[in-house]
Order: C-alpha cells, then sequence, then structure tokens
C-alpha cells in the first residue's frame, strides 16, 4: 500500500514494494496523480517496481518516466540496490551519477540514505 509520510519537514509519498511494475509514461503519471493529491513533494520508488526496460537507457524509458516527474515538479527517488543494472552499463552509472547531483531525481541504497538526502 501507498503511503504518505512526512521526512525532515518533507511530505514523501512511498510505494509499496509490490504492485504493478512501473513500465513507462501511464504508470508515473497515475504514481504522479496519486502523490499530488495527497500533497507530496517526493516520491519514492522501489527499484524492484521498475521494469526491467527502466533500467536499459536505449529504451527511453528513464528519460520518460524522469522526464514526467519534473514536468510536475515532483522529485523522484529510485531506491533499493540497482549494482546489478550499474555493473553492466557504463551510461546508466554516467545517468545515476548525474542524476544524483541535482534536485529532481536521486538514486538511493535505503532509508537511511535518503533520510540524509532530504535533511540537506
Amino acid at each position: 500500500m501507498n503511503t504518505l509520510r512526512t521526512i525532515h519537514d518533507v511530505p514523501v509519498f512511498l510505494c509499496a514494494a509490490e504492485g504493478e511494475p512501473i513500465a513507462g509514461e501511464r504508470e508515473a503519471l497515475d504514481l504522479i496523480g496519486d502523490a499530488s493529491y495527497q500533497g507530496a513533494r517526493w516520491v519514492v520508488v522501489p527499484a524492484e517496481r521498475l521494469d526491467e526496460t527502466f533500467f536499459r537507457l536505449s529504451t527511453r524509458v528513464a528519460g520518460d518516466i524522469v522526464g514526467k516527474f519534473a514536468n510536475y515538479r515532483l522529485g523522484l527517488v529510485i531506491l533499493g540496490d540497482i549494482s546489478r543494472h550499474t555493473a553492466d552499463s557504463s551510461a546508466l552509472r554516467d545517468f545515476v551519477r548525474e542524476c544524483n547531483r541535482g534536485r529532481q531525481t536521486w538514486f538511493v541504497a535505503d532509508a537511511g540514505e535518503l533520510e540524509e538526502r532530504l535533511r540537506g
């Protein structure tokens, strides 16, 4: 079940680990709608909820999803271990590194790292 939680005074929409895979813009828009309705500023998606195509940049799925969140001015956090994906792709490693430098999309390993980022 998706829940809204406040972390360091920031409303964060936490997606459940189980559920329909997030495979494209349609699922992203559903999340954006739910999160916006509840007043969230960030949406946290467990890495295991993302369809495998998200991690293959050539499919443009990651760019489409990240772009939707940016258009609606909602932050996106991918939570969990994605090392098996980044080990196979220098482009994905670069994408993750660039995202983590900004204030729109973050890839974090665990809840502690998310809390630290939101504190900053």
